[in-house]
């Protein structure tokens, strides 16, 4: 059981890696805004972070993000390029 639940804990902190990766680069924002990001989708949205960060990867890769997260995901990226670093 344990096993399982350190494998899976393992996958889900690559996949967040992995969309923070992907919202530098598309959206423009230091690294260290990107979980910021990712967090504040979630909230927002009421979907679980992974979730969000898998959504972000296949948008990185060319699939579409659902319009719910899409919003989010912009309202986001302009609050943090407006003040980077900031901390909401």
């Amino acid at each position: 059981m344990e096993n399982r639940q350190l494998q899976q804990a393992l996958a889900s902190h690559a996949v967040v890696d992995q969309a923070i990766g992907v919202l530098t680069v598309l959206g423009q924002i230091p690294p260290g805004d990107g979980f910021m990001v990712l967090r504040e989708v979630s909230q927002h949205t009421n979907t679980k972070l992974t979730q969000v960060a898998e959504e972000v990867v296949k948008h990185g890769q060319g699939t579409a993000l659902p319009d719910v997260l899409l919003g989010e995901l912009q309202a986001a990226l302009a609050r943090h390029a407006a003040h980077p670093g900031r901390g909401l």
